[in-house]
């Protein structure tokens, strides 16, 4: 699963500047303030997301009822979802990210806020996740969800979920190509080496 996850500067990858400048002068002063662009990242947090050709600021999270919030969709399902499979079919973006936050699971399987978190990275600088969009009425910024797979075994001691992770050469596939579900096949065949640390 991914509840959350981080942009971080200590390491001032180009990737996520360059993302992050593109938000810059395309908004107002107001609503730019609005986009947390560093640190922990929340659910119903604003974010840089990748649609299309360009960055666009959005909300985590695809509103159910005004209260409750969907923020992750099981890739092996979402194309059978009424919830999901417009987006799927014509609103699919890429959340860039440092890394994921994932608590370690207890043995009874359950995973709990309160204990052990770990911090999961790539071995490129940044990540980028898999996740749909689409506009809700009332919200000015789109909303998101991230897509999920089953864990890879570096990532299986903290919880039997993970983020669907697309390297560079499927990115502009994903955005831009016509058939998703292949491409999310694909993805879920890889076995990513993820490093993990307790913070």
């Amino acid at each position: 699963m991914c509840g959350r996850y981080c942009i971080d500067w200590e390491d001032h990858p180009e990737e996520l500047l360059r993302i992050v400048a593109a938000l810059d002068g395309k908004m107002s002063p107001e609503d730019r303030a609005k986009v947390k662009t560093s640190g922990e990242i929340f659910p119903t947090d604003i974010v840089p997301v990748l649609a299309g050709k360009q960055v666009v600021p959005m909300q985590w999270g695809f509103s159910l009822d005004g209260s409750r919030r969907v923020i992750n969709a099981r890739a092996e399902t979402v194309g059978q979802k009424s919830l999901f499979r417009g987006a799927l079919n014509a609103a699919r973006c890429l959340i860039p990210a440092s890394g994921y936050y994932e608590w370690r699971k207890h043995t009874d399987g359950h995973a709990s806020g309160t204990g052990q978190k770990y911090l999961l990275r790539d071995r490129e600088p940044t990540l980028y996740m898999a996740a749909l969009y689409r506009r809700e009425p009332g919200n000015p910024f789109p909303t998101f969800v991230i897509l999920t797979r089953s864990a890879a075994s570096s990532v299986a001691f903290l919880h039997d979920r993970m983020p669907v992770l697309f390297r560079k050469e499927a990115r502009r596939e994903w955005l831009l190509g016509t058939d998703p579900e292949a491409l999310l096949r694909k993805a879920q065949a890889v076995d990513p080496a993820l490093q993990s640390r307790p913070v």
